[in-house]
């Protein structure tokens, strides 16, 4: 778990990358609220960092800027065919406690990207932004313990070793039933309305 110097940090970090992302799509804060759902006051407070935001709080405005989450913790000062173990990019939500770590190296231009994701037990997620601007298919390869994902109205039990494939184009939860943590990939594409890849 980080400390509150480090939690401080990377809520900065993640609030000017928020705010260079819609600053570079030429959105007003009452455009982005409109279009990811969020309030225009609490955009403001996630940019200057005075926000610790949950991963359901994200998704809706990375849903906004037409992005995928991972793009938020992307480091593109470290771009290179090779991310080391030290160097990548590791989140905490602070709404479930779940860890999220951008496993794959930026800058590459390629259109896959892998997350390690370890979740507490007990822990859910539900991320619910509507996902017209872009298709997204993703994979979910459980290393250790349990998950139930429910996506499209279906409940599916994962266990270490399975592997569901899908296309997210509306609501998914993330719960962990086990009796200790769980620790899964993802291995996503996407791809925008028009056949290129959200940045």
């Amino acid at each position: 778990m980080m400390d509150d110097e480090a939690t401080i940090d990377l809520d900065r970090r993640l609030g000017a990358r928020i705010k260079a992302l819609r600053q570079t799509r030429d959105l007003t804060l009452d455009q982005l609220a409109q279009r990811s759902g969020v309030s225009r006051a609490m955009i403001s407070r996630v940019e200057r960092g005075e926000s610790s935001p949950t991963a359901t709080l994200l998704d809706r405005i990375c849903t906004g800027l037409g992005i995928v989450l991972s793009a938020l913790f992307r480091d593109e000062h470290q771009a290179g065919p090779l991310a080391r173990h030290a160097e990548q990019p590791v989140w905490t939500d602070p709404a479930s406690g779940y860890v999220r770590r951008n496993v794959s190296p930026a800058g590459t231009g390629s259109g896959v990207e892998i997350v390690e994701v370890e979740m507490p037990m007990g822990a859910r997620v539900l991320l619910d932004a509507p996902r017209g601007g872009f298709r997204l298919d993703q994979q979910i390869w459980v290393l250790a313990g349990e998950i139930v994902i429910t996506v499209g109205g279906r409940e599916h039990s994962l266990c270490a070793g399975d592997c569901l494939a899908m296309l997210l184009d509306g609501p998914i939860a993330f719960q962990n039933p086990g009796e200790g943590p769980a620790r899964y990939a993802v291995v996503l594409t996407a791809a925008d309305s028009r056949g290129g890849r959200p940045t």
